[in-house]
């Protein structure tokens, strides 16, 4: 089959990665529809995220920068401190230079919000409250059934939803994410720190946990916090009151900002699992293919997974839209953005399951971020996608 213009793409998912690729699949001119399972963007609305310089530099690909840049804040410089208090080092923080690929700081529900806007501003079609049970490939394109009892037909199928997700189960039964050693706990505290300004992302090298927080235009504090413990038992609230009394004696031990941040925090502080996906797991079967955390989750210690998701976006619609078929192009995406995701599974993973120092942050810039040369050649629109990886091309 070739991926002409005429061609219809289904996109299980509205999140980053989903919204993102229908972004690129319809400005290489394919015919893009979004399936997302949640009523309204409204999923995640409490956590946030960080999107690096490469997620920044391909939103700007995908010409959907401003729509990002209106949420948020920017990120310019990060500041390391020891489990004392002590500053180690301060020192820019990515691409500074070009405020297009600052770092930047935002919600997650905002995020999606700002993405699904973009795509709907496009007339992409944006379908909420449809939930897949069931894909059939057969030979003349794929069939999607949904819990309504509605059905789709298309010529390709991308699956891109997420942790849990439904296209990989059925493409892969038993394959899921496994726990990476971490629980994450996050909130927002309405006060700042007083030497801290905007702009800024400091992280603590904490005595039993890492710690990060940077402060909005406004004032508000944004804090995570990783620590290594056994994982949350399964059925137990992400929500629950009790996580902040839980965290505080092992911030407590330091002496940090971390444990006024929390005190002072506002209802709920919330905790997930830092999860990651096998190494090698299958990502395409026939006219279907996965794409972001439902193909190469990582846990958050790098903080690159959104970041990821954004290039995905944009390789995967430069592979559809200059390889001749829809299997060259899956493999062709494929052999591209393996080796990245599954070096970022891998590292980050290792930061997250540091033995006996699970405070270990992940890797800290000293100064400005050198552009990596062949992502940028990668991710450049208006150049073509090769068959083979940059090392080999």
């Amino acid at each position: 089959m070739s991926t002409t213009q005429s061609t219809r793409v289904l996109v299980i998912g509205g999140g980053i990665a989903g919204t993102a690729t229908a972004l690129g699949l319809h400005k290489a001119g394919f015919d893009v529809t979004v399936c997302e399972a949640q009523p309204d963007t409204a999923e995640d609305i409490g956590a946030f995220l960080t999107l690096a310089s490469n997620g920044m530099r391909a939103l700007a690909e995908l010409d959907a920068s401003d729509a990002v840049t209106a949420v948020g804040f920017p990120l310019t410089s990060l500041r390391l401190l020891d489990h004392e208090g002590t500053e180690l080092t301060h020192a820019p923080l990515g691409e500074v230079a070009d405020p297009a690929l600052r770092y930047r700081c935002l919600r997650r529900g905002d995020l999606n919000a700002a993405l699904q806007g973009e795509a709907v501003r496009r007339g992409i079609r944006l379908r909420h409250g449809t939930r897949l049970v069931a894909l059939t490939d057969g030979p003349h394109g794929v069939t999607a059934a949904f819990a309504d009892g509605s059905a789709t037909h298309a010529d390709l199928v991308v699956g891109a939803d997420g942790l849990n997700s439904t296209v990989r189960r059925i493409l892969t039964p038993g394959v899921r994410p496994t726990y990476a050693g971490q629980r994450v706990f996050y909130g927002y505290c309405g006060t700042a720190p007083v030497a801290d300004g905007t702009g800024v992302i400091t992280m603590v090298r904490g005595s039993e946990s890492a710690f990060g927080y940077a402060v909005s235009p406004d004032g508000q504090t944004y804090w995570f916090a990783r620590v290594g413990t056994e994982p949350l038992p399964a059925g137990r609230s992400a929500h629950r009151a009790p996580w902040r009394e839980e965290l505080l004696p092992l911030l407590r031990k330091d002496a940090t900002p971390a444990a006024d941040i929390v005190a002072a925090s506002q209802d709920p502080v919330m905790v997930t699992n830092a999860t990651e996906m096998p190494l090698g797991a299958l990502w395409q079967k026939g006219r279907v293919l996965l794409i972001g955390d439902a193909a190469h989750a990582a846990s958050p210690a790098t903080g690159q997974g959104a970041s990821m998701a954004l290039e995905d976006a944009v390789v995967l619609a430069k592979a559809l839209r200059d390889l001749p078929d829809a299997p060259a192009a899956f493999t062709a995406y494929e052999r591209h953005r393996r080796p990245r995701v599954e070096h970022n599974i891998t590292v980050s993973g290792g930061i997250s399951r540091g033995g006996r120092n699970p405070s270990r942050p992940g890797p800290i810039a000293t100064r400005p971020a050198a552009p990596d040369e062949a992502l940028i050649r990668q991710l450049v629109w208006d150049s073509r996608l090769s068959a083979a990886p940059p090392e080999e091309a």
